[in-house]
């Protein structure tokens, strides 16, 4: 049998194929299921003890060989292919298309972050929500003209509930009902997410939309706390010099309110569409929380005050970028979205 094995062994060695196919059947006749070598340690098995010490190593020495040829002609063929195809391995691979984030979310998490810096932590809630948290816990009455601003669209009438009706949230001020009913004060956090309004789709306004709701509730806290904390806000967001002006206006769940304009960034004040040709751009509402939302939601109005603001990010982020048409948030236009690859994602 050794003589044998020293045959195949001298095979082995003088073996050089030329083609990929000849390697194969190589491999297939010495290393195979059936091959020779399976075949020799069959018959191995069957010698005495003394023959299976000489026959061992030259055995062994078969296989390795036969495994050896087959490796080192298989690296040769392939690289042969890869050369004959015109690959070369040391060039850089093809480049990877980075992608970016949503302007919309570019602006939240900067929104976020300033004012995270003044101490608000950040809350959320069900965009699906009911009609006391949506609306009546925040002073809106049924049937009261107020709602007429938020018309909203309805999902059914829940009538296994007190709450009334479910729909779609027209604002994230549920957020703060909640927060309120839930916990006891000092509060002071932001509310970002998404809301929906069943208003005309124009340049400036949409059926859905994200805002940014903010609530501070403590003892002794004054309009002139919610200015500065939205004064700095202004000044981190648009830069040093923002001009900012405060209207009176109406809100049924804040008293006294106020809308919040800043000189419009577009036209830089002269007249635009963006801005009504007004030059100045409102872009959030605000006031002191009114004593009945604050009861409402089991606090002690007698002892505590607060305030509370809410600003579209979409107004915000055609400030920041001058973008004249809302619309080309949702549109998923590529050659929208590739402006802002530049940001930090």
């Amino acid at each position: 049998m050794q003589s044998k094995i020293e045959g195949y062994i001298t095979e082995i060695n003088a073996f050089t194929p030329t083609t990929a196919d000849e390697l194969e059947q190589f491999r297939i006749k010495f290393l195979g299921r059936k091959g020779i070598i399976g075949d020799l340690f069959e018959e191995f098995k069957q010698t005495t003890p003394e023959e299976k010490r000489a026959l061992g190593k030259v055995l062994n020495e078969c296989k390795q060989a036969a495994e050896a040829k087959v490796n080192d002609f298989k690296e040769q063929f392939e690289n042969h292919q890869q050369q004959q195809s015109g690959i070369d391995l040391t060039l850089p691979g093809n480049p990877v298309n980075i992608g970016s984030r949503h302007p919309i979310s570019l602006v939240r998490k900067e929104i976020t972050e300033i004012f995270s810096r003044i101490g608000f932590n950040v809350a959320e809630g069900p965009e699906i929500e009911d009609d006391w948290h949506n609306f009546t816990a925040l002073n809106f009455p049924e049937e009261h003209p107020a709602r007429d601003m938020q018309d909203t669209f309805f999902i059914k009438k829940d009538t296994g509930s007190d709450k009334g009706d479910i729909a779609l949230r027209t604002h994230t001020s549920s957020v703060q009902v909640r927060m309120m009913e839930n916990g006891k004060p000092p509060f002071r956090a932001i509310m970002p997410g998404r809301v929906f309004r069943n208003e005309a789709i124009s340049a400036r306004a949409h059926c859905i939309f994200h805002q940014v709701e903010g609530l501070y509730v403590d003892e002794n806290v004054s309009f002139a706390d919610l200015k500065q904390t939205l004064y700095y806000f202004v000044q981190e967001l648009y830069g040093k010099g923002t001009e900012v002006r405060f209207r009176p206006s109406f809100f049924p769940f804040t008293e006294p309110s106020a809308e919040m304009d800043v000189t419009c960034m577009i036209c830089g004040g002269e007249g635009c569409n963006v801005c009504k040709y007004s030059g100045w751009v409102e872009i959030l509402g605000c006031g002191m929380v009114d004593p009945n939302v604050l009861e409402n939601c089991g606090i002690d109005s007698k002892k505590y005050t607060g305030f509370a603001f809410g600003m579209g990010i979409e107004r915000i982020t055609m400030l920041k970028y001058q973008i004249k048409d809302l619309r080309l948030f949702f549109e998923n236009d590529v050659r929208f979205l590739k402006q802002f690859q530049s940001e930090v994602i």
